[in-house]
């Protein structure tokens, strides 16, 4: 295909919606834009990793490499906007309950765009379990099996 024939997938939120959902902040925030969202059931978002992030400096300096933890994270951030954005959990806060069946495949350095995929395997009114992946030029560079509990910070 041509260059000029490509099409960019379509936003459907951009990062101010991201944040009016998720209570994290710089440079905790670990989700550029969500893609794809069907409310209960699968979601996709977009991680755009650039050399500016600040765990590069430590992890590693000499050869850059995002922690796994962050890109469990990010997938967890993405299932988090899906079960936040519904009007009955709003205003809650996700907490993880247990991380299962974790793998990590391929390195993500700078430069790379994850593409944070999430669908739900169950999910109740205070609890819910999603399997992510992350993927890189489409290759699966992590998935997890990840669980919440959806709570009141007050």
């Amino acid at each position: 295909m041509e260059p000029s024939q490509q099409t960019r997938p379509t936003t459907l939120m951009n990062i101010e919606q991201i944040r009016d959902i998720l209570p994290h902040r710089y440079p905790f925030l670990l989700v550029d834009r969500i893609l794809e969202l069907e409310p209960g059931k699968k979601i996709v978002g977009i991680k755009n990793v650039t050399m500016n992030e600040e765990f590069f400096q430590g992890h590693f300096p000499i050869r850059p490499v995002m922690p796994g933890v962050l890109i469990v994270e990010a997938l967890a951030q993405v299932a988090g906007v899906m079960m936040l954005r519904e009007p009955e959990n709003q205003n809650k806060l996700a907490f993880f309950m247990a991380i299962d069946q974790v793998k990590f495949r391929k390195p993500v350095v700078p430069g790379d765009q994850l593409r944070l995929e999430v669908e739900v395997i169950r999910w109740k009114t205070r609890a819910g379990k999603v399997h992510g992946e992350a993927l890189v030029d489409g290759k699966v560079v992590c998935q997890a099996d990840l669980t919440f509990s959806l709570i009141d910070p007050n």
